[in-house]
């Protein structure tokens, strides 16, 4: 009498297992080689005095510490006001504000950066250029976290927050027990985009002189040295991906189980 043989079990998790090993393994040890070719590249060329100012490791550094600072104050004031301001716009006294407000939005973020931080530098002289610059890139990347808050929290099935006040909790427990924890998911999508657009976008923060690895790039645009205008691109991408791929680890960490 034969006996039947059971299915063997799909691969599935082992394929997926080998993507996230692949995924936090392979961003960073692709950065570290694009970074080292960029390396070798600079070092076998004969360096003038002018591209020896702009590609040396202290300005390097200096100019990347500028860059990330400046990113760091940007993200920070907007999660600081996007974050509240979509848990406001959700409410159902405040939903008839949520239409102009993120219209505002849409406009600070269809505005060309380029043309938005200019036109503060002009019109806000006296504000200094690291707060015009700060500004002009908050207004440009709040749109993806303000939106990404209203629409995880909207998402939420109204039953499950309803099920949670009638067993008693009151509308901000419900708001922090069930609301925020289910759209955690989606508001972290807004605030890695958001990350990674402030990131790229800095460089121009250098057009105010506010600094950051732009001043790289602008160098060599001025100079009309090639050498120095591939470095400073490069580290801007290889920094936004950085950011980019660490983002997808808080992600990962802090999305909630079977969510």
């Amino acid at each position: 009498m034969s006996t039947a043989t059971r299915p063997s079990a799909p691969a599935v998790p082992e394929a997926a297992r080998a993507t996230r090993y692949l995924r936090i393994f392979g961003t960073p040890v692709a950065l570290l080689g694009v970074v080292a070719a960029l390396y070798l590249y600079v070092d076998a060329q004969d360096l003038d005095r002018i591209e020896q100012r702009s590609l040396n490791a202290e300005y390097l550094v200096s100019r990347a510490v500028q860059h990330l600072s400046l990113s760091a104050v940007v993200v920070v004031l907007i999660l600081a006001v996007a974050i509240p301001l979509g848990i406001v716009l959700t409410r159902p006294w405040a939903r008839k504000a949520a239409g102009p407000v993120l219209t505002l939005a849409n406009i600070g973020q269809a505005t060309p950066t380029f043309g938005l931080i200019v036109l503060f530098a002009v019109v806000f002289m006296t504000w200094g250029v690291h707060t015009i610059a700060i500004v002009a890139f908050w207004l440009y990347g709040i749109l993806p976290v303000l939106r990404n808050t209203m629409v995880g929290l909207e998402q939420v099935d109204r039953s499950v927050v309803e099920s949670a006040r009638g067993m008693g909790m009151s509308r901000a427990r419900a708001l922090i027990s069930v609301e925020l924890p289910l759209a955690v998911p989606v508001m972290l999508a807004g605030i890695r985009t958001a990350l990674v657009v402030t990131v790229g976008t800095v460089a121009l923060a250098t057009f105010v002189g506010a600094g950051g690895l732009g001043d790289v790039i602008n160098n060599g645009i001025i100079s009309s040295r090639d050498t120095v205008l591939l470095t400073g691109s490069v580290l801007v991408a290889v920094l936004a991906l950085f950011i980019d791929w660490l983002a997808g680890l808080v992600e990962d960490l802090f999305r909630p189980k079977g969510v």
